[in-house]
């Protein structure tokens, strides 16, 4: 599933495609710059986002072997929560979608 196949899954439980479109560019919006801040985002079931730094390393290059400099970076990271991942798992049913 993709951003335009998200937006289409839930157009029909806000009415229309413009409105589904806004509610999910919001969203994504405000979890992207809440993120790249520093804050943690947390939605309870689904699962929390947050940035992780990654500290300068040594790495290799595959075709040559020659050692390469990785500076320190920062990710995104995101872990899923419990009931996110008891639905993955099959442990926890699907809740029929509203149409």
């Amino acid at each position: 599933m993709n951003k335009r196949d998200l937006i289409d899954a839930i157009s029909p439980r806000l009415g229309d495609k413009k409105t589904a479109t806004e509610a999910v560019n919001a969203l994504l919006d405000t979890i992207q710059h809440a993120v790249a801040s520093g804050d943690k985002v947390s939605i309870t079931g689904f699962g929390v986002f947050e940035k992780t730094d990654r500290p300068a390393r040594t790495a290799r290059n595959p075709a040559t072997g020659a050692a390469i400099k990785v500076p320190k970076s920062s990710v995104p990271k995101f872990r899923a929560g419990a009931d996110f991942k008891a639905l993955v798992n099959g442990d926890k049913k699907v809740a029929a979608a509203k149409r």
